[in-house]
């Protein structure tokens, strides 16, 4: 309901401005086709009537994303609230339980075990929103130091494949290292290695999400050139509309025709900062709905100087 009177708000005041610049575009039109004959009229006119119009488009541009970026706000905090909501309420049941009653060792273990997993989302969770935060406010770590990209990945994928239950053919990864010449075997990059572990781990859990039909996720890392180094990762799962394949990393924005998955549409956005702080980029290819998606975040590589 909320969303369809928002709909009609941003309908409403995209027509006003339309016809309002339309009567002054109008009126102008007339004033000087009356007074075209008065030079130095016929010129401030245009000006002064050019200046209302740009004024009035402008205004209800300004009016039209307001309106959308509230809206976001509403979903990502909907979505938040969500996310601490659920295992806050799941612990708790947990620990009423224990109070209430006696449980065998074998459950109290459980108990506990379920607990530190809602316990791992809530402070992930925590750490999504804050680090949104910093990348918004573009506080880019002073520390830059060579990693080991591949082993970043790598990590990344053992970890997913754990937290996700995954087998090795559902997350399976590859290197397309070069093994001759001078940069052979050289997976670099100079930068912030626990920004890196967040990246890959944001574009990991996404592709897992959004895989409801089974994972089956394809990771690669290249070195298409001396200079650069691309990691693709690439699902089966639920694709996205070409009309969104931007629009998915900015801050909130989440897809309208995907499944309803939790998360708070934050993700994406830290990959593109993330990769933007590293002098790289990231972006995202899609054929359709129920086509896959394949996401690519390039960085640039640390060039090995020989020295000799």
């Amino acid at each position: 309901m909320r969303i369809s009177s928002r709909r009609k708000a941003i309908a409403f005041f995209l027509t006003f401005g339309v016809c309002l610049a339309a009567v002054a575009f109008a009126v102008g039109s007339g004033w000087i086709i009356l007074n075209w004959r008065e030079g130095i009229k016929v010129f401030l006119g245009i000006i002064f009537f050019g200046a209302i119009i740009t004024g009035l488009v402008l205004n209800t541009i300004f009016l039209v994303r307001e309106i959308r970026r509230n809206e976001q706000h509403d979903s990502f905090i909907n979505a938040v609230t969500h996310e601490l909501k659920t295992p806050i309420a799941s612990i708790r049941l947990y620990l009423e339980t224990l109070q209430r009653r006696e449980v065998d060792e074998s459950q109290r273990r459980e108990f506990y075990q379920s607990m530190l997993v809602d316990t791992e989302r809530l402070m992930g969770t925590v750490e999504q929103v804050l680090k949104a935060g910093a990348m918004a406010q573009k506080k880019a770590s002073g520390q830059r130091i060579p990693v080991d990209f591949n082993t970043v990945v790598r990590e990344c994928v053992e970890l997913a494949r754990t937290r996700h239950h995954l087998l090795p053919e559902n997350l399976d990864y590859r290197e397309s290292l070069p093994q001759s010449g001078p940069q052979s075997g050289n997976a670099r990059v100079l930068g912030d290695p626990d920004e890196l572990h967040t990246a890959v781990t944001n574009l990991l859990d996404n592709a897992v999400k959004y895989s409801p039909g089974g994972v089956h996720i394809a990771v690669e890392l290249d070195a298409p050139g001396e200079e650069l180094l691309v990691l693709r990762v690439r699902d089966r799962g639920v694709g996205i509309p070409q009309n969104e394949l931007k629009r998915i990393f900015k801050r909130f924005y989440r897809v309208r025709q995907r499944p309803r998955v939790r998360g708070t549409g934050l993700g994406l956005f830290i990959v593109r900062a993330i990769a933007r702080n590293h002098g790289g980029r990231v972006f995202a290819q899609s054929e359709g709905s129920g086509k896959g998606t394949t996401v690519t975040l390039e960085l640039p590589r640390e060039v090995s100087r020989n020295t000799a």
